[in-house]
């Protein structure tokens, strides 16, 4: 991928391993600083998939703040799967029949200072460009809620348990030893839209705006104190009305 600004903001990929630390710095103070996950001597958030992946950053011109980032993990099909981080968690065997190629997005991050729409669109046009430079047919990952207590999440698990599960054919199966069964446990009554979007978090309502689906059980992930789904986004399917927007509309 190539390097291009977009209003304030320059994003580019990773070229060093000094790139790859400030992303990483960024990761632990995301995750770890704010989101309440016990904290690591070295103030990186580091793990093995990290040497697999390329590693997006995005800018503010002139001062080089670095307001986002996020990895992507690319598959030449759902033959290798396997290896995804995502794989840790999900039970993903539905999707090694998937033909095209795929790119596993994660590890994505806002600085907490600079969180506001415009860097998380920018996000979504850098992902975008990705996916049409390298012919990706699903783009999918773990979308986290903050907090790892699945109570405080229910408006918006009770939505996607009503509109937003995966195909059958594409269905992720429980692996982790802990999860929430929330398509199972919240078949009840009406559900308040509006609200439950508030209540999801950004990404997630980005994928989802992209025509994305979920698992029908979510994680709990106690050591980074959030409860996170597999989500995944088949690029086909993607509204035009989006695509068109991803493509071309400026900040």
């Amino acid at each position: 991928m190539t390097v291009f600004t977009q209003g304030a903001f320059r994003v580019r990929p990773a070229a060093t391993q000094a790139d790859i630390r400030a992303a990483q710095h960024l990761r632990y103070h995301s995750f770890f600083r704010t989101g309440g996950a016990a904290l690591c001597e070295a103030e990186l958030d580091r793990d093995a998939f990290d040497e697999s992946c390329g590693h997006m950053l995005i800018e503010l011109i002139g001062c080089g703040t670095l307001v986002c980032c996020f990895r992507l993990m690319p598959f030449e099909s759902g033959r290798e799967i396997e290896r995804s981080y995502s794989a840790q968690y999900y039970n993903l065997g539905a999707l090694k029949e998937f033909p095209a190629r795929m790119v596993e997005m994660g590890r994505f991050c806002i600085h907490p200072g600079h969180r506001n729409p415009h860097v998380l669109r920018v996000a979504w046009q850098a992902m975008t460009q990705y996916v049409d430079a390298n012919g990706i047919g699903m783009l999918f990952g773990c979308s986290s809620f903050e907090g790892a207590d699945a109570e405080a999440h229910l408006d918006a698990l009770a939505l996607l348990s009503e509109r937003y599960i995966a195909p059958r054919r594409w269905l992720p199966r429980p692996k982790a030893p802990e999860i929430f069964d929330f398509a199972a446990r919240l078949r009840c009554g009406p559900v308040d839209e509006k609200r439950a979007m508030r209540l999801m978090p950004p990404l997630l309502r980005g994928y989802l705006a992209l025509g994305g689906w979920v698992s029908d059980h979510a994680v709990i992930d106690e050591e980074m104190n959030t409860l996170h789904v597999f989500t995944g986004v088949e690029i086909a399917r993607v509204p035009a009305r989006m695509a068109h927007r991803l493509r071309t509309e400026p900040l």
